[in-house]
């Protein structure tokens, strides 16, 4: 299948990256390389893009996308572990780094990935299918109340418990294997009058893809080892599209722009509070009008950036 992916706030990306044409720079989450291949005609053959992506699809995908380009180094890595990346791989430091969170429209196209509700296909949902745990694997061992946890948390699902319940009633008669089968379950769990807010089983399988994924428990840390891996005046761009990822970003940006989280009332800073550099939006940029009419996914889209002093 062709590797389709519509960039989310591109012309916002770009240009809150500030690129330099010999500069270097790391899109963290390479998938299709639509915003990686408009960083590299600005790069204009005299500087690197790095581009990091822990689904071997997604790098095949940009290989061919990127084709006319020499300059491209390609890694196949969670950008969780950039650190690591960075250091195995001999990379200096950056002028800017790219973190293009969440799911691919690719991801959820190519139905066997079981990333999608629709249709009949194995429980999976690995972003990097060199990953043993999947989808599956959480839906037939996770407790009742941790199931209904991670629902309720990354889904912001009302009936969690519910489906949690309900899950785990099925499952002790036969192991639940499809996406199928899940939606079945998740349908019967919500009542009626509730189903006319997009498809029933959509906030559970974000929650289950997260959660196997483990997309949001690093994410902090992924954004301070970003920060501390740019250039002076380097600058971090990154696109979240769920409110704890946004949440965690946020929090990331103002612990690196050094803002006291000390109490109120104590007469001098114990915090530890660094300044590492400062937030250029205060508020999250979001997609225009016209762009969410034209690409529904831009819709929870939320872009923040940070330039390192």
């Amino acid at each position: 299948m062709e590797f389709k992916h519509k960039p989310v706030l591109l012309e916002e990306t770009i240009k809150g990256l500030d690129i330099k044409k010999d500069g270097i720079y790391v899109d963290g989450t390479l998938g299709g390389a639509g915003h990686s291949k408009q960083i590299l005609k600005r790069l204009e053959g005299t500087g690197l893009l790095i581009g990091i992506d822990r689904d071997d699809e997604a790098l095949k995908a940009a290989k061919v996308n990127l084709q006319e380009f020499q300059n491209v180094k390609y890694i196949h890595g969670n950008h969780d572990e950039i650190n690591k990346i960075f250091e195995d791989n001999n990379i200096p430091k950056v002028d800017g780094i790219l973190l293009d969170l969440g799911v691919s429209s690719y991801q959820l196209d190519e139905k066997e990935r079981g990333f999608s509700y629709l249709g009949n296909n194995d429980l999976d949902m690995r972003m990097d299918r060199n990953q043993t745990f999947t989808a599956k694997d959480l839906i037939n061992t996770y407790s009742e109340e941790k199931l209904a946890n991670i629902i309720f948390e990354y889904g912001e699902e009302k009936y969690s418990r519910k489906i949690a319940k309900n899950i785990c009633e099925v499952r002790k008669n036969e192991e639940i294997q499809t996406t199928l089968q899940l939606v079945e379950i998740i349908e019967k769990s919500i009542p009626k009058f509730a189903k006319n807010n997009g498809h029933p089983a959509k906030r559970t399988f974000q929650a289950i893809r997260i959660e196997v994924n483990n997309e949001i428990k690093p994410l902090y840390n992924t954004i301070l080892d970003a920060i501390n891996l740019l250039k002076q005046r380097g600058r971090l761009c990154v696109i979240t599209f769920h409110s704890l990822e946004d949440r965690a970003v946020k929090k990331a940006f103002e612990k690196a722009e050094g803002i006291c989280t000390c109490p109120k009332e104590l007469p001098y800073c114990v915090c530890g509070a660094k300044q590492l550099g400062k937030i250029i939006n205060k508020k999250p940029i979001v997609a225009t009008e016209e762009e969410q009419e034209e690409n529904t996914r831009s819709k929870s889209a939320k872009l923040r950036i940070f330039e390192k002093t």
